[in-house]
């Protein structure tokens, strides 16, 4: 069984395809997205999901989210005393979704699609690959997020025929694929996007922007870890309570400011947020018009506006893609599950899934990729020119060859350096690897060429064939970005990990709750905490009994008080 997920930088998903049709598996909390938040306890049990975005603010130390944005760099993480780096906290979560599909389908997994943004690099791919790789998942195929929304489209659209974009807008990035479904092909024709703009830039306009009381102290704020989640999950609930409404409250009682405590009320209007929003819609703005121009078309030209990811509920979002495109958009997809399905359609695909065998997708290189070479300009040699190879919107998988010649007489060696990017110069644009070719004929200066073919496959795996005049052949085989992780410190990262010990299935509610009830218990004061206190004490009371009927009716009692205190507080 492969499955699909979508690992999100504020949620994640697991999907499969179940009776031809792909279905979003839920976790232990009957939940189908799972936060992707990682906390540890005192006794090194790990939780993650629901539990630890809430001890994001009552144990900031112990808990992490985010760090999506930062795989396939040098960034670690602080947690219970130990550092991490994004891929090891990436498998947590992944390693969770494998288990929430095992217990749901009852057969081990080993095999998934990992989907990820359009514009991923190299090292973004590769430090996912490794992820999966520490949570004990062969990854079968990587699809990029827009083209997996795009088969969960055209797996329920075979029969028609049109141009759409797609604009998804997650947690932490931003992408947009233009593509055309044509008798159950669906042809990407372009890709661009931002991997540092998703809705968690939108929340913290209302944190640093909107709040003067916040704005003024911001800086105190976010050394105080938990004051300043405390903040941010108020600025979410706010941001989104904004999507129905024309003003959301905020209220934070005894926030910390220095060595102070004061009570936060404030209310931010839906037209004083949309304002603040205006230059990360220009942002988002300006992609969409490079996408356009890479596939060679109009606002015009496109049938159908598709958004995904739960960001693109905002009014503000909706809005400017109908006034740029002059129609409104689709609704048929799902926000939260279009990119999940479509993972779990990519899979049903790889297993030879006979529902699905009529779905064919192509995808193109979201990057140009090329190699570095010099020039003589009024005799004088420019070096680091970067001479694209295959140019980003290519089709692939492709195969495309460039001659280079040699530039000084008697030359016998040649650095064959391969480059990522969009930029005219290489130092500006992402290293993929080099490759020195020694032994060349001692001609004068052109007559040795070397004739450079590089090789790109949908998972982004790139071969560098090089063969010279004299006929020597050499190879290149690019897999993994700079900072990937070789076989060592995968299984150094897997027993690292294993010390780590996950909370009983049958305890995550009870943990849920638990925790939830804490974060809770912060922001209320008087009565209220005093009711929440009682049922806390009975639910812990009742832990201890191990009776599982009266756990589960003291767990019901508490979650009931807890949505009363919290519909009352809004």
């Amino acid at each position: 069984m492969i499955i699909g997920i979508d690992l999100g930088t504020t949620n994640s998903l697991v999907a499969a395809l179940v009776d031809g049709q792909p279905a979003v598996l839920p976790n232990a909390l009957g939940s189908k997205m799972t936060p992707s938040a990682i906390s540890i306890l005192d006794d090194d049990s790990l939780v993650l999901g629901h539990a630890a975005t809430q001890r994001l603010i009552t144990h900031p130390e112990r808990s992490v989210a985010e760090f999506k944005r930062d795989i396939g760099t040098a960034r670690t993480y602080p947690v219970a005393n130990r550092t991490y780096s994004p891929q090891e906290l990436s498998s947590l979560v992944l390693l969770s979704l494998k288990q929430d599909a095992e217990m749901c389908l009852g057969v081990p997994v080993t095999e998934a699609v990992i989907t990820v943004p359009a514009y991923f690099g190299e090292a973004q791919r590769a430090a996912t690959r490794d992820a999966a790789r520490i949570a004990g998942l062969n990854v079968e195929r990587l699809i990029n997020e827009p083209t997996a929304a795009a088969l969960a489209y055209g797996m329920d659209h075979e029969d028609v025929e049109l141009r759409a974009v797609v604009l998804d807008l997650g947690g932490g990035t931003f992408d947009v694929t233009v593509l055309e479904i044509l008798e159950g092909v669906i042809e990407i024709q372009s890709s661009a996007g931002d991997s540092r703009l998703g809705g968690l830039d939108f929340t913290r306009l209302v944190a640093t922007e909107l709040v003067p009381q916040i704005a003024r102290s911001v800086r105190t704020y976010q050394e105080d870890a938990s004051t300043w989640a405390r903040i941010i999950a108020a600025c979410e609930r706010a941001k989104r309570d904004l999507t129905e409404g024309e003003e959301a409250p905020i209220r934070l009682p005894g926030l910390l400011s220095g060595k102070e405590t004061c009570d936060l009320e404030a209310s931010i209007s839906r037209a004083a947020f949309e304002t603040a929003s205006e230059p990360l819609l220009r942002r988002m703005t300006g992609i969409i018009h490079r996408a356009l121009r890479d596939a060679n078309l109009s606002p015009g030209d496109v049938d159908e506006i598709l958004l995904v990811g739960g960001a693109t509920r905002m009014p503000c979002v909706r809005r400017c893609a109908e006034d740029l495109f002059g129609r409104p958009v689709s609704t048929d997809l799902s926000p939260d599950e279009a990119v999940v399905r479509g993972a779990a359609i990519q899979a049903g695909l790889k297993q030879g899934a006979r529902a699905v065998e009529d779905i064919v997708v192509t995808d193109v290189a979201p990057f140009s990729i090329g190699v570095s070479v010099s020039a003589s300009m009024a005799s004088r040699l420019v070096t680091d020119l970067f001479e694209p190879i295959i140019d980003r919107g290519t089709v692939i998988p492709c195969s495309r060859v460039e001659r280079l010649m040699t530039l000084r007489d008697d030359q016998t060696t040649l650095l064959v350096e391969v480059y990522q990017g969009e930029h005219a110069v290489c130092r500006d644009n992402q290293k993929l690897g080099a490759y020195e070719i020694r032994g060349l004929p001692a001609r004068p200066a052109g007559e040795v060429h070397i004739d450079v073919r590089l090789t790109y496959d949908l998972n982004g795996l790139l071969d560098v064939d090089m063969t010279t005049s004299d006929g020597q052949t050499h190879s290149l085989f690019i897999n993994r970005g700079a900072l990937a992780m070789s076989e060592t410190d995968i299984a150094k990262a897997r027993r690292s990990m294993q010390r780590l010990k996950f909370h009983p299935r049958q305890a995550l509610p009870n943990v849920h709750a638990l925790e939830r009830a804490e974060a809770l218990f912060l922001e209320l004061t008087g009565e209220p905490r005093k009711l929440l206190q009682t049922a806390l004490s009975g639910f812990r009371l009742q832990l201890e009994s191990q009776d599982l009927t009266r756990i589960d009716q003291a767990r019901a009692r508490l979650l009931s008080l807890m949505s009363m205190l919290t519909n009352t507080r809004r």
